[in-house]
């Protein structure tokens, strides 16, 4: 007889107690946050066809996704690697005569094709918020106030919200510091490193002092007002600082402007959500633009969580008193403490013991005892 086996595919695992039960919690708590600001609950599908995927993709390609064929249609299928750009499908498509500005919550496991070594999980959790129909300072500062209450309620404290400029280095590029479209490969590369040398070497040292302009917010912001002499990024530092000014005191901030990873598509403003104690970032957002079928694009800008690190160190666990019922308990009793926040475990046979099954106290006629 084959012993059944209990390994799973690299980058996947189960859920076991009480880390499923915490993982729920912690779940519903930030979509109840998201749902007590306006945010009305979506639920896509975990696949798609692959062309429709990929058609809303940006910064990736089809060999990011795990694809299959799909016996019934023959079309190729894939399951999403991120759930934003479903949002926006929803937004543009079912969604499309709702009044703007839409708000929309979401959550979901998504599925990554590779793993990294501060993430190795395949399939995470996403949870995130989404306005559609404008990307103003106010919506930008709506959504990031409601990121940090929403970690803020399940549990995290110490955080830490990192701002950049997604599309600086393209600004840059088509004005005072022109480069080609190679070059601006190189210079990204350079900055992401915070490379000095390598940007001398390149010959692009106008783009020095935004390695500068990196940490602190008021101190880095101030480095971007002097680097940005000619005002061309006038319109952008002012909308982050205000930005920043609404959230002071809820979380320390940080500027890096040209951070790029996670922001592939967005455009004016993006963050970063750290917080003390975890490596890795716990989730980002920003402004985009969404795509409608006619070509048109409407601003929207949201934020994704991805809180696995956080279920993996317990946030979300709720400690509950559990009561051992013996056989012949008085079933109406046992309803009336599960009423009253008791978690009951009744024994199905006189060898089942309390301690032995998790429970704390035990029903010892109409009272509980403790274990």
């Amino acid at each position: 007889m084959r012993k059944p086996s209990n390994l799973l595919p690299e980058g996947f695992h189960d859920a076991l107690p009480p880390y499923a039960e915490a993982a729920s919690r912690l779940e519903r708590d930030v979509l109840d946050t998201l749902a007590s600001h306006g945010y009305a609950r979506v639920t896509p599908p975990l696949v798609e066809y692959e062309d429709g995927l990929t058609d809303r993709m940006q910064g990736a390609s089809r060999s990011d996704l795990m694809r299959f064929v799909d016996p019934i249609s023959q079309r190729t299928l894939a399951l999403r690697p991120d759930m934003t750009m479903q949002i926006g499908r929803i937004a543009t498509t079912s969604l499309a005569d709702r009044p703007r500005p839409l708000r929309l919550g979401y959550s979901g496991q998504v599925l990554k094709l590779r793993s990294g070594q501060l993430q190795p999980e395949r399939s995470r959790l996403q949870i995130g918020a989404e306005l559609i129909g404008n990307d103003s300072v106010i919506a930008a500062s709506e959504i990031v106030s409601v990121a940090i209450e929403a970690l803020e309620r399940a549990g995290v404290s110490g955080i830490t919200i990192d701002f950049t400029l997604p599309d600086l280095i393209d600004i840059l590029a088509d004005g005072p510091l022109p480069l080609n479209e190679i070059q601006i490969a190189e210079v990204r590369n350079e900055l992401d490193m915070k490379d000095a040398g390598g940007l001398n070497s390149i010959g692009a040292t106008g783009y020095l002092p935004l390695i500068e302009a990196t940490g602190p917010f008021d101190e880095a912001m101030a480095k971007m007002r002097d680097f940005d002499s000619d005002g061309l990024l006038g319109s952008r530092l002012d909308g982050i600082s205000r930005i920043a000014a609404s959230i002071k005191g809820k979380a320390s901030l940080t500027l890096d402007p040209t951070e790029r990873h996670g922001f592939e598509y967005q455009n004016w403003f993006g963050f970063t959500l750290y917080a003390d104690s975890f490596i890795g970032a716990l989730g980002r957002g920003g402004s985009y633009e969404i795509v409608h079928p006619d070509g048109d694009t409407e601003a929207a800008v949201g934020f994704s969580l991805y809180p696995n690190p956080l279920i993996d160190a317990g946030f979300g666990a709720k400690a509950s008193e559990q009561i051992f019922l013996p056989i012949g308990h008085d079933k109406q009793l046992a309803a009336h403490l599960r009423q009253t926040g008791w978690r009951t475990v009744a024994a199905l046979s006189d060898k089942d013991q309390a301690e032995a099954l998790g429970c704390s106290h035990i029903l010892n006629g109409d009272q509980p005892e403790p274990v």
